[in-house]
């Protein structure tokens, strides 16, 4: 499983600031970073659940 350390929420935050042309304070970034690892941690276990080979994750349409 894909683990995002601290640094890795930090460089996304950064990347997202230029990308949608937002300039953050520290103390907006800091708080950004807390909630994505408070995130991250919710969804850990979700995303370790094990499937079922014959579950199909997303739904199938046929016309």
């Amino acid at each position: 499983m894909d683990h995002h350390t601290a640094a890795d929420w930090a460089t996304y935050i950064r990347q997202m600031e230029t990308i949608l042309a937002l300039e953050l304070d520290d103390a907006r970034r800091q708080e950004l970073l807390t909630q994505f690892r408070r995130i991250a941690a919710m969804a850990e276990p979700l995303m370790a659940f094990p499937l079922d080979q014959r579950l199909e994750i997303a739904g199938v349409y046929r016309a």
